[in-house]
């Protein structure tokens, strides 16, 4: 990795506020993506990796750096790497969104993402994004303040990135690529682990658990990381309270917790004070499980990492647990830790709730089943969607095909006038994806009574929804109980944040519920928590332009069977709100020539 140094900057006042432009650096890294053997579980197996490591390594930069990574792929599966959290302010480009914003990065080849660090602050993560591959590839990324500029806390004597993860004992990929093919249900996780490992409540696993050695009377960051592929997760250290700070690159005001509870793909940052007596204690944690109470095949694994004081005392006896650890199934625990979740306010981080709504959405999510009559018996296939659409991928990446369009109307010269006019009808001129997602559902009845056998009978297809640039966009997400299989749903919206005004149990009431919003310090999240059996509402400003930014929730298992959608930002007036041009070297797609050849074309 090489750092190169740009533009200096100044720290002026105008009017009371403050206007800082950091003095930004430019980093390089390189990814190599390759098999190698891990042991766990007393179990071998070859996976996919970057740079040899698991966890994946960890970017470093500053608030208004730019990092440009280049991805060499030598595995082999077509992947893309996304930057989770990051804004990417007109640079759809390097977002990483499979068939979304980019095809695969197919095996033998390679494509150098810039990623652009513009207003997170804290800690976020990069994975890949195809399929189930971010399993076993992804990384930290910690984004500390701007040159000049401290933390909204005392300095901490240290730091330390914990990422949670789930370990399959063979190559869960080639499981998935089977099941995409049949609809059937995902597997059951092996173990959960720390940093790489299980910790000491899984076979062959004691010696191996993570250390993190600390000196006793220190005031110590923790970043944490939640890249299990499916579920929530709580966290606790045994006989440490902890010190919520901040999530997903934002800060918060400043609580003190026994345990902290994260969605799937949320980021975390927490204080500890080492204020014990020396000695060892777990760092512990164990899935939220919300899915149907009558399967109770879950993984129970309680993962486990050892933070260990330094100095003089007896080593041999075991660690300390956390008892304040909630139980699977603590419904009430997720709910009280994620009400005390409130934006810090500050010159340097305003808080900005959109309070001109434009746009009002009500999408309901929902697991389903489609039944297939064949001539001597009948099957299903599994389902998830939003709106009672089910994603298809196209044969394109959207945001290729979104791009040709606007030069198809006009040529290279129009292009950005033809992006804020366009689209204007319900099917895009190169026929991959419609332009009609449903503002609402189709059917509205009791979302969470018992529908153990009810079905919605949804419709497969790449359906998306447009925004003009700077709507105000405000969306209630519903869970569904249908198949009686409601569940946590962690939704996630590429290229934007989201201010989180309030959820709750039950068929949203649009007169009652509204009234509990939080209008003034609401958190300010990239992923958010839809509750079993509940409502989330979410707004947030469509400011990144000309985009085309995946909607979905974050759980793989729902991912993959579509609970997905697609919001396309238009372009706005003049070149600061249009799009970038598009890299060189896109990852090409077998069923569409590169962007490159339709610029020329176009220009010819």
């Amino acid at each position: 990795m090489g750092v190169e140094p740009a533009c200096p900057v100044l720290l002026l006042f105008l009017a009371g506020i403050i206007i800082w432009v950091v003095e930004a650096e430019v980093h390089y890294y390189d990814f190599v993506l390759a098999e190698k053997n891990f042991t766990r579980l007393c179990k071998t197996k070859s996976m996919l990796v970057v740079n040899g490591q698991f966890p994946g390594p960890t970017i470093y930069v500053h608030k208004g750096d730019t990092v440009f990574v280049n991805v060499h792929n030598h595995g082999d599966y077509g992947l893309t790497i996304h930057w989770h959290g990051v804004k990417q302010p007109r640079n759809p480009w390097s977002d990483g969104s499979a068939y979304i914003t980019q095809c695969p990065i197919e095996p033998g080849h390679n494509f150098t993402y810039e990623v652009v660090f513009s207003e997170e602050e804290g800690t976020l993560w990069w994975h890949a994004n195809s399929d189930w591959t971010r399993n076993t590839v992804h990384g930290a990324i910690v984004i500390y303040p701007p040159h000049g500029f401290s933390y909204p806390f005392p300095t901490p004597a240290g730091e330390q990135i914990l990422i949670l993860g789930t370990w399959f004992t063979y190559d869960v990929n080639k499981v998935i690529k089977e099941i995409l093919r049949t609809g059937k249900d995902v597997p059951v996780s092996d173990a959960y682990i720390i940093n790489g490992q299980p910790g000491d409540f899984c076979a062959c696993s004691k010696e191996m658990a993570y250390r993190w050695q600390v000196d006793y009377g220190k005031t110590y960051l923790i970043r944490l990381v939640n890249a299990l592929m499916n579920e929530e997760f709580f966290f606790a250290i045994a006989g440490h309270d902890l010190i919520v700070v901040g999530i997903d690159g934002s800060y918060l005001k400043p609580f003190t917790t026994s345990y902290v509870m994260l969605s799937n793909g949320q980021t975390m940052d927490v204080l500890v004070k080492t204020n014990r007596s020396p000695g060892r204690y777990y760092m512990a944690g164990r899935q939220y499980y919300t899915d149907n109470l009558f399967f109770t095949g879950y993984d129970k694994t309680n993962a486990s990492a050892i933070l260990e004081y330094r100095g003089k005392y007896d080593r041999l006896s075991s660690p300390f647990f956390p008892e304040k650890l909630p139980s699977y199934t603590d419904y009430d625990s997720a709910t009280q830790f994620r009400k005390r979740l409130k934006s810090l306010a500050s010159k340097e981080h305003p808080i900005d709730v959109p309070r001109n709504v434009t746009t009002q959405m009500y999408i309901t999510a929902s697991m389903d089943k489609i039944v297939h009559n064949f001539s001597a018996y009948m099957d299903y296939t599994l389902l998830s969607s939003l709106n009672n659409i089910s994603w298809v991928n196209p044969s394109t990446d959207v945001l290729q095909a979104y791009y040709r369009e606007g030069l198809a109307d006009v040529g290279v010269q129009g292009f950005s006038r033809a992006l804020m006019a366009f689209p204007c009808r319900n099917m895009s001129l190169s026929g991959f994806y419609t332009l009609d997602f449903p503002d609402e559902p189709p059917y509205y009845f009791d979302f969470v009574a018992d529908l153990r056998d009810d079905s919605t009978h949804p419709l497969k297809g790449t359906k998306v929804k447009v925004l003009e640039y700077g709507e105000e966009v405000e969306i209630v997400f519903q869970s569904t109980n249908l198949l009686n299989a409601s569940d946590e749903h962690s939704m996630y919206i590429h290229g934007h944040k989201l201010y989180v005004l309030g959820e709750g149990y039950g068929n949203f009431n649009s007169t009652r519920d509204t009234e509990t919003y939080n209008l003034v310090d609401p958190p300010y999240l990239s992923t958010a928590s839809l509750p079993v059996k509940g409502w989330l509402t979410i707004r947030f400003k469509a400011n990144n332009p000309a985009g085309v930014w995946a909607m979905h929730c974050q759980e793989g298992r729902h991912l993959i069977w579509g609970m997905n959608t697609v919001l396309i930002v238009k372009n706005g007036s003049n070149p600061e709100t249009s799009i970038r041009t598009p890299p060189p070297n896109m990852p090409s797609c077998a069923s569409y020539p590169s962007i490159h050849k339709a610029l020329e074309v176009s220009a010819e």
